[in-house]
């Protein structure tokens, strides 16, 4: 039938059947609220350790060998994936496990960088790929995806051991902070505020609209030394690949490939790429833009304070973590209740509401970690430390572990979720069990890992049977098995930044390192040290930390990892 018949006959339906209606609503009900399946556990977390390695070996298969990332299109990031990947670089196991993480990661984010799923002139990346090679995104930018992949790129120029792939990473992240800073992130009286949700994939009702290009157009638009180098750089002398006639931009080949083609210095080559890339975004500044959705939503600006904070102590871009920062204030002052010590979900207009859900207050419990490393300030222990006592008063499945999605006094709903799988973002309940571990070495509050623990037991079973979807809680459970390294730094405050570049130079995925300056008045006992007039570093893994180390040298060798320098 057609729509408008279809209605007339649910409607007549509606009408002439209430008492069946009503009795499959109470059966449908009653079948929603029985524990689901995916919720079954085994309720042994030891036999979930090798779902770490199962998980590994499932995505090992899935990788795509010839363009990067897990399965075929549409393709989506899959970041929990890449960073799992990434984090068997640093594990314990053999030299050819190790070699595949790094190798699948960084494979991946090489061929997302240099494909149009990747915004080549303005930064960030759209939300997927329409083909396997990442050459035709849907167009859509997601703040819920750059966060992540902000702090992937920069773990990934730490690890890889390729000039070329560390400056593409290099760049694909400066671009990206750029775009984040100057297109989705709101401004006040006080400096950088809350960030923007996301950018439309249509302008003027067309998708694509503004991102791509005809050959004629960009012609136009250059010098002809400039147009030969951007011809080869981004393929406009192979065919159009965007509906026949356009180019959406791509890498079509190394800038040195580029040169030698044109019989060109590598770096001439490079400043007549840069020269033409600032005319060609200058121009695209002038078209209708896409539309901004501005809602500023909790869960999605964590990832972003996040993913920048790390990027930022990463590269030593204080900017990147004041844009962070500034971020965080936002949320803290216009979306938190001090009194009620509750979250609100969503802010636009000068208007907060709605009940905050559990992704809310672990991603930013997750973020509070991140600037703890990168900036550390009482106040965000303390914050970190509030949101947690929420979520375990108003979130915990206190029968049987794990977390609801809706707070305990949320209106009631038909069913009341309990998602364990990742998404299109992180699981909430895989993050809260990472989140709360780390916390817990923190603040040694031990009902931080007790809840974390049944999180992972309630969950095992499903995670036993599909560890792949479970990314997050791998990464929870390694470090369940592996205790959570916490590096304590004191010292002047003038003295700390030789070793906290230090650490910053090295992949260190399953540790926490703070730098206390001397005269910080501290509000947990568990980072209190003695201060002296040099800088002091303590390692500790669990209940044991190994005795003060001064020697930089000796510290590296303590935290047995390889030494990747900047």
């Amino acid at each position: 039938p057609g729509f408008a018949a279809l209605l007339v006959r649910v409607a007549q339906y509606f009408a002439d059947h209430q008492d069946d209606i009503k009795a499959q609503n109470v059966q449908l009900i009653a079948a929603l609220n029985r524990s689901p399946p995916q919720n079954a556990a085994s309720g042994n977390v030891a036999n979930t350790a090798a779902a770490v390695t199962d998980g590994f070996q499932r995505m090992k298969r899935m990788f795509d060998a010839t363009d990067g990332g897990f399965g075929s299109a549409p393709k989506f990031p899959h970041t929990e994936m890449i960073e799992f990947c990434l984090r068997q670089f640093a594990a314990a196991g053999s030299q050819d496990e190790r070699s595949a993480g790094r190798h699948m990661a960084c494979f991946t984010l090489e061929h997302m960088c240099s494909g149009g799923v990747f915004d080549q002139l303005g930064g960030g990346f759209a939300r997927y790929s329409v083909d396997d090679e990442w050459g035709i995104p849907h167009f859509e930018k997601m703040l819920y995806d750059n966060g992540p992949l902000l702090r992937l790129l920069a773990d990934a120029w730490l690890v890889s051991g390729q000039d070329s792939q560390r400056a593409l990473f290099k760049r694909c992240t400066e671009q990206t902070a750029g775009w984040v800073m100057r297109e989705m992130q709101a401004q006040n009286d006080h400096g950088p505020a809350g960030y923007f949700s996301s950018m439309d994939a249509d302008s003027e009702g067309i998708e694509g609209k503004f991102y791509v290009w005809t050959r004629e157009q960009i012609e136009a638009l250059l010098a002809p030394n400039e147009f030969l180098v951007v011809e080869h750089y981004h393929g406009l002398n192979l065919p159009a690949n965007f509906d026949g006639r356009y180019w959406n931009l791509t890498l079509a080949m190394p800038i040195a490939e580029a040169a030698a083609a044109l019989s060109l210095t590598t770096a001439s080559s490079e400043a007549l790429l840069a020269s033409a890339q600032m005319k060609l975004l200058a121009a695209r500044e002038s078209r209708i833009r896409p539309g901004r959705d501005e809602k500023v939503l909790v869960s999605w600006n964590a990832l972003m304070i996040e993913g920048l904070a790390h990027a930022g102590r990463v590269f030593g871009r204080h900017d990147w973590v004041a844009s962070a920062r500034g971020a965080l204030t936002f949320v803290r002052t216009a979306m938190w209740d001090a009194t009620t010590k509750r979250l609100f979900a969503t802010h636009r207009d000068g208007k907060t509401h709605l009940n905050a859900y559990l992704d809310d207050y672990v991603f930013l419990i997750k973020a509070l970690i991140e600037m703890l490393q990168a900036d550390f300030r009482n106040e965000d222990l303390d914050f970190a430390q509030q949101l947690a006592d929420v979520v375990l008063d108003q979130f915990e499945d206190r029968e049987n572990g794990g977390f609801f999605f809706t707070s305990h006094d949320h209106e009631q709903l038909i069913q009341r979720p309990k998602p364990g799988m990742d998404n299109a973002t992180q699981s909430g309940n895989g993050v809260a069990a990472l989140a709360l571990q780390r916390l817990a070495h923190l603040t040694n509050e031990s009902r931080y890992a007790d809840s974390a623990l049944r999180a992972l037991a309630h969950f095992s079973g499903q995670i036993e049977e599909h560890p792949a979807g479970f990314g997050s809680f791998l990464m929870a459970m390694e470090e369940h098995l592996h205790p959570t390294r916490l590096v304590i730094l004191t010292g002047p405050a003038g003295s700390l930044k030789g070793f906290r570049t230090l650490l910053s130079d090295i992949y260190l995925p399953t540790s926490v390192m703070v730098a206390i300056a001397n005269g910080t008045e501290l509000h947990t006992t568990a980072l209190s040290r003695p201060q002296t007039d040099d800088v002091v570093a303590y390692l500790c893994e669990g209940v044991t930390c190994l005795d003060p180390i001064k020697d930089p040298a000796k510290l590296q060798r303590a935290l047995k990892l390889p030494i990747l320098r900047k």
